[in-house]
Parts: structure tokens; sequence; C-alpha cells
């Protein structure tokens, strides 16, 4: 049976560069379907990147990924099966919106341009942030939050969508421990759904206890498979000591 049937994404000979410099070389990625999966590796190493061209939002020089299970999708059908937490510093927390509604615009994506939300998407808007932990901040502006605070509203926002595969961008950063504990439990939640979760991650002391699956790239992947077999010392060391970040191409 063709293993590709087991790969939520699949990424082959992927370059990435920035005025002519490589971000991403030549990566070749296979990531499992139902998986929690950290991306570890040094700052510069393009984990940011990689996570921003599977979502459609930077174009490679040359390679191509690919969803085996929504092969035949158009671009429209396939956003809708994918949810996205970014960065909280790429965020306009200045913009004049309420935790209430910032989470009920992860339910647009299903409804398309024309469907106004109703009974069914408030009721899942208010359920998600309950689950988040925030239903007493619901209508609090997003300003107003504390970091953690805003971490979960767009956790709860993702959430809204009911998506198959998750990116987070650094998910845990700028968190407290409660915060940090309650996001771990709603992705080992995800997980045990059968949805499949990417995430940037910077703290390597937590990737065996959070994650099942570890990649380790520094603009090429250095290693990725099972945390058990593949977060070893010498990949590691490989990774943020060796690696590439410093070659000339």
């Amino acid at each position: 049976m063709d293993a590709s049937i087991y790969s939520a994404v699949e990424v082959e000979d992927l370059t990435v560069a920035y005025n002519s410099k490589p971000v991403l070389w030549d990566v070749d990625l296979k990531i499992p379907k139902g998986e929690l999966m950290a991306i570890v590796g040094p700052n510069g190493a393009g984990k940011s990147t990689l996570i921003k061209v599977l979502l459609g939002l930077i174009k490679p020089v040359s390679g191509r990924y690919s969803f085996p299970d929504y092969q035949n999708c158009s671009l429209k059908e396939l956003k809708r099966h994918i949810g996205y937490v970014p960065q909280s510093s790429s965020v306009d927390w200045d913009f004049p919106a309420t935790v209430f509604d910032v989470v009920l615009m992860g339910t647009y994506g299903k409804l398309g341009w024309i469907k106004r939300p109703g009974k069914r998407e408030y009721e899942l808007t208010r359920s998600v942030i309950e689950q988040v932990g925030m239903s007493q901040f619901m209508d609090r502006q997003i300003s107003q939050l504390s970091g953690g605070q805003q971490q979960r509203a767009f956790l709860a926002r993702a959430l809204a969508q009911e998506a198959d595969i998750y990116f987070m961008d650094e998910p845990f950063a700028g968190v407290d421990a409660m915060t940090e504990k309650a996001i771990v439990v709603l992705l080992k939640g995800l997980k045990a759904q059968g949805k499949t979760v990417i995430a940037v991650h910077h703290d390597l002391q937590t990737v065996a206890e959070y994650f099942d699956w570890v990649t380790l790239l520094n603009l090429k992947i250095i290693a990725s498979g099972p945390v058990d077999e593949t977060f070893t010392d010498t990949n590691i060391t490989q990774a943020y000591r060796g690696g590439l970040l410093n070659s000339k191409f």
C-alpha cells in the first residue's frame, strides 16, 4: 500500500530564498497523519518560513508540497481543512475586536463569502472559548488581554475552524505556565480526534513531553521522525551547532 496515504503533508525538493539567499534548501519531508509534530532549530533556520510555504503565504523557488488527502480539492476547499495559529508578534493587537469576534472569524472559512454565521457558528464559538478557559473574557477587546490570554483566543479561533491539519507558529511563546499546560491539553485533545498538529517550538526541554514526532531543521532537514528515535544529542548538536546555518551557497 502506498505509504503516502498515511501522510498529512509531503514536501519534495523545496527551496526558498530571500534576495537570492537560501532560507530553506532542498527540503524533503513527510509529516504523518494524526501526530503532534514539533519543528525545532536555531533562530533563522527557516522554521516559520516552512510553515508559511505550506500555508501558501510564501512561494518557493523550486520544489513542491502536497496534502495527500486533498489532492483533488480546490485551493478554496483545501483551506477549509487547515487551521493556523500565527506568532503573536505578527498580530495587530490594536484591531478593534473582542475575543468573541476573533474566534467567530474562525468559522468563516466553511461558510464562504455570502453566508453569514448562524446559530451553529455562534454556539461553536462560545464552546471553544469555554474550552480554552476564556469565557469570562468573551466580550473583552483583544488589546486588553495579557499575552497568554491573547494566545488562548487565537487557539480558540483555530479550534473554531474545525480543521484536520493545524499549523502553529510558537504557540507557547510568551505564555505563563498555566496557559502552557492548557495548550498542551488542547493539542493532545486534537491528536485524540485524529487531527495533525505541526508546531514551531523553541524549548528543547519539553519536546519529548509535548510531542510525538520531531523535525530538526537548519535550512535543510537534519532529521525527522518519532521523538524517541530522532531527538538525539547527535541530531540536536548538528542542528544547533553544526548544521547549515552559516554555510555559503
